[in-house]
């Protein structure tokens, strides 16, 4: 179909800010040491965003953003990388988020939200505008705006009805809890989701891929995809199981791996690419944002993943 967006990602704009090299033992009552502190724009929506646009596909992104310094740093970021922001709300009423990450030697972290995360964007006021676009990547189901059962079937519903294709990315419960059972209407109608192991065995209660992957197909979504970090990834649906491996690279900072996998995989598939195809190289595009600090540093465009890719 001819359209003015081959994705649109919808969900939370943020920023982060990253310490680097936290040392959690503290060097008195009111202080800890870390290496360094820096700034970078994140949140799900525009992780994967920013990754597609890289990757060459026309890309837009439905978000909130308050009309403060944040939003137009994170604004400025999105076009920087040649996303289109046509479509980003912005208001008065509530701030634009900050995330604290604090990231340990070992590349592990824990981060610090505040109030202004609990804002519940509400996508479903603006579905008109996925009738633009191939395919409409959730970022990520079970987090606002995401961890409503309404909202989450109004968009996806629109989507189908629109024709594009829908991918949904999960993330553990923060403040609303839904169990699967509570989007029973709404799994039907997603074509690729892409949970990590930990959240697959928290949703499904399954330990295994497999038995994670039968859960989400026997409730009728069409394809899963079960991120296995250094274990590569799962792929099923009723026709075909397979596991993909990882590449091994130098690991600076896991933030964002997960959403510039998902884009990567997203890309390919429009290109026309099989699902281990698409797979490999959305394994590559994961490894890739691992190797330096920041969800949107390492990954430049497509020509460098299809090198990188060349060489393993």
């Amino acid at each position: 179909m001819d359209t003015k967006y081959d994705i649109i990602t919808i969900g939370v704009a943020i920023m982060d800010s990253m310490i680097m090299g936290f040392d959690p033992v503290p060097i008195s009552t009111a202080g800890y040491r870390a290496e360094s502190g820096s700034l970078f724009v994140g949140g799900d929506a525009v992780n994967q965003a920013k990754a597609a646009a890289k990757l060459g596909a026309r890309t837009g992104i439905l978000c909130h953003l308050g009309r403060d310094s944040a939003g137009d740093v994170i604004a400025d970021s999105l076009m920087d990388d040649g996303v289109d922001t046509d479509l980003i709300v912005r208001s008065d009423d509530h701030q634009t988020p900050v995330t604290t990450i604090f990231v340990q030697e070992d590349g592990n972290r824990k981060s610090i939200t505040n109030s202004a995360h609990r804002y519940n964007f509400h996508p479903e006021r603006f579905t008109e505008v996925l009738t633009n676009t191939r395919a409409v990547m959730l970022g990520s189901l079970f987090r606002a705006p995401f961890n409503d059962p309404e909202v989450i079937y109004k968009v996806v519903r629109a989507a189908k009805q629109a024709g594009a294709l829908v991918f949904a990315d999960t993330k553990m419960p923060n403040y609303v809890f839904l169990s699967l059972s509570d989007i029973a209407d709404s799994l039907p109608m997603i074509d690729y989701i892409t949970p990590n192991l930990a959240e697959a065995e928290f949703y499904t209660g399954k330990k295994t891929p497999a038995e994670i992957a039968n859960v989400f197909l026997d409730k009728g979504v069409k394809n899963v995809i079960v991120k296995l970090g250094e274990q590569g990834c799962y792929f099923a649906n009723h026709e075909t199981r397979l596991t993909v491996p990882t590449f091994n690279v130098a690991t600076v900072d896991a933030t964002g791996a997960g959403d510039n996998f998902t884009a990567g995989f997203v890309t390919e598939i429009l290109r026309g690419s099989s699902p281990e195809e698409a797979l490999r190289f959305a394994n590559a595009c994961g490894a890739i944002c691992t190797t330096a600090i920041g969800s949107g540093t390492a990954l430049k465009g497509r020509e460098q993943i299809l090198e990188f890719l060349g060489k393993n």
